[in-house]
């Protein structure tokens, strides 16, 4: 739904949205596991695909962003083919809510949503990509929505990818003080920009029962509530 969705807010903007085939995961989870040979391997299959043009690369996701921005040419640093292509996808590479504000200078498309909602801003947008104010900007033009800041919000959820599978309860831990935050909004709706925090987030809420729900913010922004 997030990547459909982005697909319709682009498009909506005049822009033509090319989706190369064969896509799969950007190699994140063997890197952060310290695989780095698997990792190479898929950052040069992802590379192999995203140079089939040289047209921006707008990723839903602050930490696929991250990892082709920063640790594509990390990891490839020494490659002489790989090297400069990892270097040229990175320079074309935006998260989506910065490709519309910093790069198309849009902030207000016209949407509109009935309801409180709160906003958690993952850890590899805020610290990974230095991404702060662009999502405020666009959850602050939808029309309806009343934003309720959310309690310790740069705090992380607990997820990691495999931090939590290898620290269970610390994840745990984490996660609680998250939802019991996101709860004390009194916000029927959280919004992020990572699917990866919530479906850590999503399933907490889940088995605790909670009536509150999970959005990725193209979401709100093509109309889907």
């Amino acid at each position: 739904e997030a990547g459909l969705a982005v697909v319709t807010v682009l498009e909506r903007l005049g822009l033509n949205v090319e989706y190369p085939d064969g896509q799969t995961c950007c190699g994140q989870p063997a890197f952060n596991a310290g695989f780095w040979d698997d990792a190479r391997a898929m950052a040069r299959h992802t590379l192999n695909l995203l140079g089939r043009s040289n047209a921006p690369i707008v990723v839903p996701s602050g930490s696929c962003a991250d990892m082709l921005i920063h640790h594509y040419p990390e990891i490839l640093a020494g490659d002489p083919a790989y090297g400069p292509k990892a270097e040229a996808v990175a320079a074309r590479t935006y998260e989506f809510s910065q490709f519309l504000v910093d790069v198309l200078g849009v902030s207000n498309l016209g949407a509109h949503f009935d309801g409180k909602v709160t906003y958690h801003p993952s850890c590899h947008l805020l610290r990974g990509l230095g991404v702060v104010e662009a999502p405020r900007k666009l959850l602050a033009n939808i029309d309806g929505a009343e934003v309720v800041d959310l309690p310790d919000a740069t705090e992380c959820c607990g997820f990691g990818g495999l931090f939590a599978i290898k620290m269970g309860d610390i994840s745990g831990a984490m996660l609680k003080r998250k939802l019991d935050a996101i709860e004390s909004t009194g916000a029927g709706t959280v919004i992020g920009c990572d699917v990866s925090c919530f479906m850590h987030i999503g399933g907490g809420l889940h088995r605790r029962g909670s009536a509150v729900k999970t959005r990725h913010l193209a979401e709100l922004l093509a109309g889907a509530g």
